[in-house]
């Protein structure tokens, strides 16, 4: 299918009553060379995947006044979520029809270009400074570097790529090209991210022994997965782009939308899902980065799907003032267990919030949040109480999406740009080897490769069917 064509700068101004904003949209090679975005104008932006979470991130984008959202491309027509926790309609036709909504008032007739075709857009649509990537995960590299090749600044949700090789190219090539770029770990930029990291920092725990991070709901043993889509292929669905660089197969409910996330060629489960967010503040303080071994335990693992509870361990050895340190993620109803000197029914000792969390245990006590970077408490209550509170070093930002908003127009970098993500994110698909190939995988970073693991080898490199291959 062919997409409609894109409506011209002449025919958009012509029906634009305000000329101020209609000015906003003049390509910014002409004022001012590939990826120049002056201060005072606004960002246009594209979203590529108009599912669920990129409806999110419209709406999210929103409330950003210097910015708008020019067009939009995704291979459905329609996506149905009211089986999910998105809930509603989402794909080309609802997000456009909301973004065309949101603009109405201040540019009557605003029209947000859509297309089935993410590459046709980025060759078509030459005024877009920036793009927004909410596909399934199988997409993200391929998209993300074609676009910071093509001169885009880009925003790209969790985890960033699919496999570790696709996390070490993305970051080379935003380091190349130099384009603002964010990872969509919304938490980093929070006031209790930077609170975390700067008691961490202080001291408020002492030396960090464990850190503990977990998410989920339970789920039974009959019933380990999240549902299936429609059997039946939805109307107005190009679902050989929508498998993009993954093998030809027929359309099935076991994998869009929404349920490809636990299906191994899409999405790799809850762990990559969540652990961007959950584990983020304790990967900024404790600057880690490499660990020496990843295990895992799990009551669900196939060659397919990923559908089951896990518990993955990491270990790190010493490293200048840090001692040895020991990572554990959770998650599908496991959770870390409440330490003893803790009263389980005092509702301020809680850990985390909820199916969701993060705990620090330190040799003076144990620091907790909730999920996404929540705001941090101390434990046992005493020390919250007794802890003389450092001033605050970190910068402040307005929000995740303002904070790359200024990045693209000659701000400071984005505190989740993709130097920091791709080691966020290989992170945390370190943690899939382990579950994987069932063993205490030792990792040798510089060679990327598990040491006592070949068969790992396919699943940190990846696999590209013919035609797409990486545009490297």
């Amino acid at each position: 299918m062919q997409p409609k064509p894109a409506t011209t700068r002449r025919e958009f101004i012509a029906t634009t009553t305000a000329a101020a904003a209609a000015f906003t949209i003049v390509p910014r090679h002409v004022l001012g060379g590939p990826r120049f975005v002056a201060p005072s104008d606004k960002v246009n932006v594209a979203i590529i995947g108009a599912g669920g979470q990129g409806r999110t991130n419209a709406r999210a984008l929103f409330q950003e006044e210097d910015c708008q959202i020019i067009a939009l491309a995704d291979p459905a027509e329609e996506w149905d979520l009211s089986r999910w926790y998105y809930t509603g309609k989402a794909g080309r036709g609802p997000v456009k029809a909301e973004v065309e909504a949101h603009y109405a008032d201040q540019t009557p007739n605003y029209t947000c270009t859509t297309y089935e075709d993410f590459r046709v857009m980025l060759e078509k649509e030459k005024a877009i400074d920036a793009v927004l990537i909410a596909t399934p995960d199988h997409l993200h590299a391929y998209i993300t570097i074609l676009a910071m090749k093509s001169g885009k600044h880009v925003y790209c949700e969790k985890p960033l790529t699919h496999n570790i090789r696709e996390a070490r190219l993305v970051a080379r090539i935003a380091k190349e090209t130099g384009v603002a770029t964010q990872m969509g770990n919304h938490g980093r930029s929070s006031e209790g991210h930077r609170q975390t990291v700067e008691w961490i920092t202080d001291g408020a725990i002492g030396a960090v022994r464990e850190v503990h991070a977990w998410s989920g709901n339970p789920r039974s043993a009959s019933n380990p997965g999240p549902g299936e889509g429609p059997p039946d292929q939805p109307a107005g669905l190009n679902w050989d782009l929508w498998l993009g660089p993954r093998a030809e197969r027929p359309y099935s409910g076991n994998y869009a939308p929404f349920v490809w996330r636990w299906v191994w060629d899409f999405g790799n489960g809850t762990m990559p899902d969540m652990a961007p967010h959950h584990f983020d503040p304790a990967f900024n303080a404790l600057g880690l980065d490499t660990p020496v071994t990843m295990e895992a335990r799990a009551s669900h693992v196939d060659p397919e799907t990923n559908r089951g509870s896990h518990m993955v361990t990491y270990q790190y050895a010493a490293q200048g003032n840090r001692g040895p340190l020991t990572l554990y993620w959770y998650d599908n109803g496991l959770r870390p267990p409440t330490p003893l000197a803790l009263d389980p029914d005092d509702p301020q000792q809680r850990l985390g919030e909820g199916d969701n969390g993060l705990m620090l245990v330190g040799d003076k006590g144990i620091l907790t949040c909730a999920g996404w970077s929540g705001m941090p408490r101390l434990l046992p209550m005493e020390l919250h109480r007794s802890y003389n509170r450092p001033p605050k070093t970190l910068p402040r930002v307005a929000g995740h999406h303002a904070d790359w908003l200024q990045a693209c127009k000659g701000g400071t970098p984005a505190c989740s740009n993709f130097e920091y993500g791709a080691r966020l994110t290989e992170f945390t698909l370190l943690g899939t080897l382990a579950l994987r190939t069932g063993k205490v995988v030792k990792w040798d970073a510089p060679g990327m490769r598990a040491t006592n693991a070949p068969e790992a080898q396919p699943f940190i490199e990846g696999s590209y069917r013919s035609g797409w291959e990486l545009p490297v």
